[in-house]
């Protein structure tokens, strides 16, 4: 039976990385798009994406566009594949 993630598993972070596998290919979201989408404060939000960029499962990059700091957040393949395993594991256990 596949094992849960437990970095993953937390609710706000499992949130998180739906989000960006729901994102086409390489697509990226800024942070505060994925703030409002989730309607999650700065912080908050700020320390799960830490959580998940320590792990190797985000990648984030900070800009700036019109000299204005601009912070773009998307998946890793290692992301991307711990993601669809946690799901697996999900689905076994519903199943």
């Amino acid at each position: 039976m596949a094992e849960l993630n437990a970095t993953i598993h937390q609710p706000v972070r499992l949130r998180i990385m739906a989000a960006l596998m729901a994102l086409n290919g390489d697509a990226q979201m800024d942070f505060s798009s994925l703030g409002k989408l989730l309607k999650l404060t700065d912080g908050n939000l700020g320390a799960h994406l830490q959580t998940l960029e320590q792990a190797g499962y985000i990648k984030i990059e900070k800009m700036f566009v019109n000299r204005k700091p601009c912070t773009q957040i998307s998946l890793t393949p290692k992301g991307r594949y711990e993601f669809e395993e946690h799901v697996a594991a999900l689905k076994q256990i519903l199943g």
